[in-house]
């Protein structure tokens, strides 16, 4: 499958990139480090947006008399937002091109951050958190299409895993400095230092980052062409595979994100700081796997494997998880189930990046639509996550165990089920992938 724009010979191999006819896109290449700054920036925005906010928690439940259960809701609200508007982003950036609704995007963000640091009441924050979601898809889902629109292959999933390093840094950076906002301001302090870096990631992007999709690429057909250009993406059974899977291993990794700040604080004890601390060592475990991933991993082990083993490692966390929270193993502390949580997160090292990598593998046009599903998906699966762990209080960190075991085995169940990663058309490897993929390894089966 040749690079968007570009003229080729060879599509079976991608090894090597080849070479563009498209001026934007060689503008592109010449910047790459900044570009690829840029896109783990906009990557960044969810993390962001969510785990600076998680030490304060506590705090907000206290400050607008809410319960526990409630104050997830804004986690809820962030998520929901960011799937919902990846739907609509997604095509908009497919037929008026990434810049265009990446700054409309980035702007409203911008102004629904800074209502959130003026919210009253735990109904209005829920709002404005939705809001804040509804306008921070446009970095997620416009980063994931300006990747596909100048990669592809291994030299995507490659370039995934450098975004998940990227990125990474957020959720390690993110919680230490929304522990120390807190220590010299309120919660509200953390929505004022997120508007400022909002603003801040808005500008540059203004400034530098160029189109990458050309005109002559780009849809005209409206929401219809939109619509229909979804279905015959989920009409792809594999496609439709690698999104639901990577869909439920985020629904556990968010299990994790709602759920953490209440287990290791108000069950075992731990201070705001502590909780940044081990919140960042997990983010470090999953930064340092996903490397190995994208430096290691791809191009010489099929990817199907390698996701194959990641979903396997988060299933054994997870129900040793569960067994801990059962009390199988007596009172067994804080030590042990940070140890298990940060087997799990960083097998989303190489679980996350590589769904997303081999779903796009499978999409030659309309990257921003197929974006848009990968990232709704996601979203509104981990959005069903977070009020589930909070069901039985905050006294039990069953419910975030029971959550993240049961998305894990739907996530392996989706992926054997819907990919039948037995297949060779549908790996990942250099060969052949995609639709054609499928039928000659169809001839195949049934020469064999």
């Amino acid at each position: 499958m040749p690079e968007r724009g570009a003229s080729v010979p060879d599509t079976t191999s991608p090894h090597s990139p080849p070479p563009t006819t498209s001026r934007t896109l060689r503008e592109a290449r010449r910047t790459g480090l900044l570009v690829t700054l840029l896109l783990g920036g906009l990557t960044a925005t969810p993390p962001l947006a969510m785990d600076m906010y998680l030490p304060a928690l506590p705090e907000v439940t206290r400050a607008l008399h809410a319960p526990a259960a409630t104050v997830q809701l804004t986690l809820t609200a962030c998520l929901a937002g960011m799937a919902l508007g990846q739907l609509v982003v997604g095509p908009m950036s497919d037929r008026w091109g990434r810049r265009r609704p990446l700054l409309a995007g980035l702007a409203v963000y911008v102004v629904a951050t800074a209502l959130c640091a003026l919210a009253p009441t735990a109904g209005t924050l829920v709002a404005f958190r939705l809001a804040q979601g509804l306008a921070g898809a446009a970095g997620i889902v416009i980063a994931r299409a300006v990747v596909r629109d100048l990669y592809d292959g291994f030299a995507m999933a490659r370039f995934f895993s450098t975004l998940m390093l990227i990125s990474g840094v957020a959720p390690i950076v993110a919680p230490l400095l929304g522990g120390q906002i807190l220590r010299v301001t309120d919660w509200r302090g953390v929505f004022v230092v997120l508007t400022v870096l909002g603003a801040l990631l808005g500008a540059v992007v203004w400034a530098r980052l160029p189109e990458t999709l050309p005109a002559a690429e780009r849809h005209t057909g409206g929401v219809g062409e939109a619509l229909r250009s979804m279905r015959t993406l989920l009409a792809d059974r594999a496609f439709s595979g690698y999104l639901l899977a990577g869909g439920f291993a985020f629904a556990s990794l968010f299990a994790y994100i709602s759920a953490s700040p209440f287990v290791v604080q108000e069950i075992y004890g731990a201070s705001p700081q502590t909780f940044s601390l081990l919140f960042g060592l997990n983010s470090v475990g999953l930064v340092l796997v996903g490397q190995i991933n994208g430096k290691i991993l791809v191009g010489r082990v099929r990817l199907d494997r390698v996701l194959a083993l990641g979903l396997a490692i988060v299933i054994a966390a997870a129900a040793a998880l569960l067994l801990m929270s059962l009390g199988v193993f007596g009172d067994v502390g804080l030590v042990p189930v940070a140890a298990a949580l940060f087997v799990l997160m960083s097998a989303m090292g190489i679980t996350l990046p590589n769904t997303q990598a081999l779903a796009l593998m499978r999409v030659e046009h309309a990257a921003g639509s197929a974006s848009a599903l990968l990232g709704t998906s996601s979203f509104l699966i981990g959005a069903v996550a977070s009020p589930l762990v909070g069901i039985a209080g905050e006294d039990t960190a069953l419910p975030m165990a029971v959550v993240q075991l049961g998305a894990a085995l739907l996530a392996a169940g989706c992926f054997l089920g819907l990919c039948r990663p037995w297949r060779t058309g549908t790996t990942g490897t250099a060969g052949t992938t995609g639709a054609a993929g499928d039928a000659r390894a169809d001839a195949e089966g049934a020469a064999s």
